[in-house]
C-alpha cells in the first residue's frame, strides 16, 4: 500500500513541531541531542561509584567527601577548554576532534574503574578524567547550540535549548532508577563496563557535526590572538565591576556551606540498610522532583525578586532539613513513619526547594554577563559556582572528621545535621549584595541560561542531603 506523499509530509511536520520543537531534525541536531542525552545517561554509574568507594576501596565518609570535592576540578577550569578549542584547531577543526577525544577519554576512565583501579588515588584520577571528558564535550556542544540559536527567529527563541535540556533530562530519568536496580544483579565494576559504552556515542556522532576545516595562516593566527586578548581584557574589566563580583561572592558563599551528603550515604546503607534498588527509586523521584521544582519557578516565581527567593529558600531549607534529626535519632519510627517513606518524602521536598532556589542562580549569572563576553563570563561564573561546590565537600569532610563520624559510628551525625543545615543561613546577612530590582533577562540571556541548564542539574545541591551521592 502506497503512503500518500502529503500525508507523509504532515507526519514529518508534526514530528518536527511536537518532538523537535520546530527545529529541523538533521544529522547535526541529532548529534547535539545525543551528546546531551549521554550527559544525562552517565548518571547510570552514580550509585555504583558510591558503593565502589565505600565497599571495595573501603573509604570513610570523610575520604569520600574529600574525593568527590577534588574530582570537581575539571568543571572549575571549564572556560579554559573553550579558549583552547577556539584557538587550537586539530587538523583544522575546532569541534569534531575535541568531541571524539572527549568520548574516548570518557570510555578510558570508566574502563579503568572497571579493571585497574584499586586505590583511592587511582579512583580519584579516573573519576576526574570522566568529569574532564564530560566538561570538554559540554563546552563544545554548548558552542554549537549557541551558534545555532543565533539563527533562531523570535518565535522559536529558546526552543533549541529546551530541546537540549529535554534530551539530558530523558537520559537522566532513564538511568535514575536503573542506577540502583543494576547493582542488585551486577557488580559495581560490571556497571562501569556498561557505562563505558556511552561516551563512545559522543565520539561516533562527532562526525555528524557540520564543520568546515579552517585554513590556518598568519593572518588567522594574529586575528585569533587579538580576539583572545580582547576577550580577556573585556573579562577582566567585567569581573572588577562591583555589580558583578558582589552577587558572585554571594553565590559562592551560598553554595560553599558544608554538605553532609557523603556521611548520609554511609548512614543510609550501613545503618538503615537501604538497598541499591531503593536508592535508585529515590533517584527517580528526586529527578522528577527536580523538573517539578523548575516548572514551579518558571510558572510562578520567575518574576519574584532574587532576595526574596534566596532568603525564603534558605529559611525553608534549613527548617525542613532539620527534620533529618528525626531520622538520625530514629524518632520517625516512634511516630510510625517507616525509614524508607521518611527518606523518600524528605528527599522529594528538599529537592523541589533546592531547584527553586537554584534557578535564580542561573538567571542572575546570565543577567550579570555584559554584551560581547556573555558566554565566557557565564562559564567563569559557573566555574566559581563549581569551586564553591568543591569547598562545600571539603568543609563537609573536615567537619565529619572532627565529629568522629565513620562508616559505623553515627553518634554525632545529629550534630552534623545541625551544622550543615544552620550554615545555610550564613548567606542571609549578605542578601543586599544581590540586585535590589529584578528585570526579566533578554532573550539572548535566557537562551544562555537554558543552554547551561543540562550540565548543572546533576550538580544542584540542596545543601542538606540526598539519599544518593554525586
Amino acid at each position: 500500500m502506497l503512503i500518500d506523499s502529503s500525508g507523509l509530509s504532515k507526519v514529518k511536520d508534526s514530528i518536527k513541531a511536537k518532538i523537535f520543537l520546530g527545529q529541523e531534525p538533521n544529522a547535526e541536531l541529532i548529534a547535539i541531542l545525543t551528546v546531551y542525552f549521554v550527559q544525562g545517561i552517565l548518571m547510570l554509574a552514580r550509585l555504583a561509584v558510591s558503593f565502589f568507594l565505600k565497599d571495595e576501596l573501603h573509604l570513610s565518609p570523610t575520604q569520600v567527601s574529600a574525593l568527590l570535592g577534588v574530582v570537581a576540578i575539571p568543571w572549575i577550569i571549564k572556560p579554559v577548554y573553550g579558549f583552547i578549542s577556539d584557538g587550537v584547531p586539530i587538523f583544522g577543526y575546532r569541534r569534531r576532534p575535541y568531541l571524539v577525544l572527549s568520548g574516548i577519554l570518557g570510555t578510558v576512565a570508566w574502563v579503568s574503574l572497571a579493571t585497574i583501579v584499586h586505590t583511592s588515588w587511582a579512583a580519584a584520577a579516573a573519576i576526574a578524567l570522566s568529569s574532564f571528558s564530560v566538561a570538554v564535550s559540554d563546552v563544545i556542544v554548548d558552542s554549537l547550540v549557541v551558534e545555532r540559536a543565533r539563527a533562531e527567529s523570535q518565535a522559536d527563541a529558546g526552543s533549541l535549548q529546551s530541546l537540549c535540556w529535554g534530551a539530558s533530562a530523558v537520559g537522566g530519568l532513564i538511568t535514575a532508577y536503573f542506577s540502583g536496580i543494576l547493582l542488585e544483579h551486577f557488580s559495581t565494576r560490571a556497571v562501569f563496563w556498561i557505562t563505558a559504552l556511552f561516551p563512545l556515542l559522543v565520539s561516533a556522532v562527532a562526525w555528524l557535526i557540520a564543520e568546515s576545516p579552517i585554513k590556518k595562516d598568519s593572518q588567522d593566527i594574529n586575528h585569533n590572538s587579538f580576539t583572545i586578548k580582547h576577550k580577556l581584557g573585556q573579562l577582566s574589566k567585567a569581573v572588577t565591576q562591583k555589580s558583578i563580583w558582589l552577587p558572585t561572592a554571594f553565590i559562592f558563599i551560598w553554595q560553599a556551606t558544608p554538605t553532609s551528603e557523603s556521611a548520609f550515604f554511609f548512614f543510609f546503607t550501613n545503618e538503615l540498610h537501604f538497598q541499591p534498588e531503593f536508592l535508585g527509586r529515590v533517584n527517580l523521584v528526586t529527578s522528577i522532583a527536580s523538573i517539578f521544582g523548575i516548572w514551579i519557578f518558571q510558572r510562578f516565581l520567575k518574576s519574584v525578586p532574587f532576595r526574596v527567593i534566596f532568603g525564603w529558600s534558605a529559611i525553608l531549607s534549613a527548617t525542613l532539613g532539620l527534620t533529618l534529626l528525626l531520622l538520625v535519632t530514629h524518632t520517625n519510627r516512634l511516630i510510625g513513619i517507616d525509614d524508607h517513606w521518611f527518606s523518600l518524602g524528605d528527599s522529594l521536598i528538599l529537592t523541589v526547594i533546592g531547584k527553586i532556589a537554584y534557578m535564580p542562580v542561573l538567571v542572575l549569572a546570565a543577567r550579570l554577563c555584559p554584551s560581547g563576553v556573555e558566554a565566557t563570563l557565564f562559564a567563569l561564573l559557573m566555574s566559581v559556582f563549581n569551586l564553591a561546590g568543591m569547598v562545600s565537600y571539603q568543609l563537609g569532610a573536615i567537619i565529619t572528621y572532627w565529629l568522629g563520624i565513620t562508616d559505623t559510628n553515627f553518634e554525632s551525625l545529629w550534630l552534623l545535621v545541625m551544622i550543615t543545615n544552620l550554615s545555610t543561613l550564613l548567606p542571609l546577612p549578605f542578601l543586599n549584595w544581590l540586585p535590589a530590582a529584578e528585570q526579566q533577562p533578554e532573550t539572548s540571556t535566557l537562551q544562555l541560561t537554558l543552554t547551561n541548564l543540562p550540565e548543572l542539574l546533576p550538580e544542584i545541591d540542596t545543601k542538606k542531603t540526598q539519599v544518593s551521592s554525586n
